[in-house]
């Protein structure tokens, strides 16, 4: 059942990292649901680890860990001490399939732990963790992962997560999750599996069911997702067109604007009263940045709103400090565009991205690096002829694209945002040729809210600043 008392205030899970522990661990202590970007903490894990760890924060969140072998074991297998060599590669580490291997789903469970552990410790307020629905062969461990911390809440968009009720009471009554996975081509259905205890065995502890809040943008999502106890969420965020990450293609055909931008239209708006008919406890989410539309949020029967912008520019947010300084710079004078790029994601599906000197955003920079796929969290599954799976993204080199099924259309204009993202917090993957990979940052189209709030704190503000600017609790 919802929790009584809901928050007014969801900070949205941004990026890889950029909605950190220290992030989430501000906002919940502000009162409000913090939340930890639940993509590739397994990387996070393994890279900061490699980077020796400065402060010592996820040794001491994996001291905490259930299994204290396979914390050790991961901790054997990438911590270094002091950090590695500034001009070498970060080790690789495997990546999630429909069967992963154990060291794989290990060092998911082990990173996504450590992540809302460290977002939960010292205090009793919420936590959450925000998934893509998109990247289905990781979320199970993910999850996992999470509800061994104690996660408060699970929020899933990019999709229709309609599975991740019924994986959450499956872990918490200790019994193995399943989810479907998506295949291109499927001749049959391809399901994953994940027994808690094959990993953990007897040092698998009681688990808690979180909270699962399920992103839609139009109401007819809301309301299919309510129909049936199996599939309903325990609430909504409903997103619009202007909110930050991916967002949903406009219904219809895609038509862009003379800036190459998808159009929206009046069937992109959900309708709230429908929502509301559902029962169920929602957020508006997409140009809610400011008090006076948390305000209208609230007059309009939500329970809230989601917000990530503030958050991603403010102090404690994952970003690295050059690219924060930049955004926050232009933001100042004037001149910070975010543009939504239909093309940008192998996802397929549209992209805001902010146009940063240096970043992955300036064409040049995009045509100068070379197609690289060595992270494949955005790959899709497709069968073989022979049944067998490839795994394919439409970022990487094209021609190992188009022999695994692809059509050369799609990759057209596809930029890595798996090693941008993680570009963006610092853990930038270095080639043995020199090149060092470039960030990409994504932020929403709505700037009204960070615009004011510059106002009141020119040199840069935090999370709970925001937070009480929000709720009115500032001059």
């Amino acid at each position: 059942m919802p929790q009584p008392n809901p928050p007014v205030v969801i900070q949205g899970g941004m990026g890889i990292a950029v909605s950190s522990w220290q992030l989430a661990r501000e906002v919940s202590l502000a009162g409000q649901l913090g939340v930890v970007s639940g993509t590739a903490l397994d990387g996070v894990l393994a890279r900061t680890l490699a980077d020796g760890d400065v402060g010592g924060h996820m040794r001491r969140a994996m001291a905490h860990f259930p299994s204290p072998a396979m914390a050790q074991h991961v901790l054997d297998t990438y911590f270094i001490e002091g950090g590695r060599e500034a001009d070498k590669p970060y080790r690789p580490h495997p990546t999630l399939t429909i069967s992963p291997g154990r060291a794989a789903v290990e060092l998911s469970l082990v990173g996504n732990f450590a992540e809302v552990w460290l977002a939960k410790e010292g205090h009793d307020g919420v936590v959450g963790i925000n998934m893509l629905e998109k990247i289905q062969t990781a979320n199970a461990s993910a999850i996992l992962g999470a509800m061994l911390a104690d996660v408060d809440y699970v929020i899933m968009g990019a999709g229709v997560p309609r599975e991740i009720p019924r994986l959450l009471t499956e872990f918490a009554e200790g019994r193995t999750g399943h989810l479907t996975v998506d295949v291109a081509g499927s001749t049959k259905v391809h399901r994953a599996a994940l027994d808690p205890v094959t990993y953990l065995g007897d040092d698998l502890p009681t688990l808690r069911r979180p909270q699962f809040l399920a992103i839609v943008s139009v109401h007819v999502l809301a309301t299919y997702l309510n129909k049936d106890p199996e599939i309903r969420p325990d609430g909504f965020v409903v997103e619009g067109p202007r909110a930050g990450g991916h967002s949903a293609p406009p219904r219809g055909k895609m038509v862009l604007d003379d800036d190459g931008e998808p159009v929206y239209g009046p069937r992109d708006d959900a309708d709230l009263a429908k929502v509301a008919e559902t029962g169920l406890p929602f957020w508006l989410a997409g140009a809610y940045a400011t008090p006076e539309k948390v305000a209208e949020a609230l007059a309009a029967g939500a329970a809230g709103v989601q917000i990530g912008t503030l958050f991603a520019m403010s102090s404690e947010s994952g970003l690295r400090p050059d690219l924060k300084a930049q955004l926050v710079s232009q933001l100042a004078d004037g001149t910070l565009v975010v543009r939504n790029d239909p093309r940008a994601s192998p996802t397929g599906f549209p992209f805001k991205v902010a146009e940063l000197a240096g970043t992955l955003s300036e064409e040049s920079n995009y045509q100068a690096r070379e197609r690289i796929c060595d992270l494949g969290y955005l790959r899709t599954p497709a069968e073989r002829p022979d049944g067998s799976i490839a795994y394919r993204c439409a970022s990487e080199p094209t021609h190992m694209y188009l022999k695994k099924g692809g059509a050369e259309a799609d990759a057209v204009g596809r930029k890595c945002l798996c090693n941008a993202l993680f570009a963006n917090v610092g853990l930038s993957q270095v080639r043995r040729s020199g090149y060092v990979e470039e960030a990409a940052v994504t932020l929403g189209q709505d700037l009204e809210g960070a615009r004011r709030l510059i106002g009141v704190y020119p040199d840069g503000w935090t999370a709970g600043q925001a937070v009480a600017w929000l709720l009115g609790r500032t001059a």
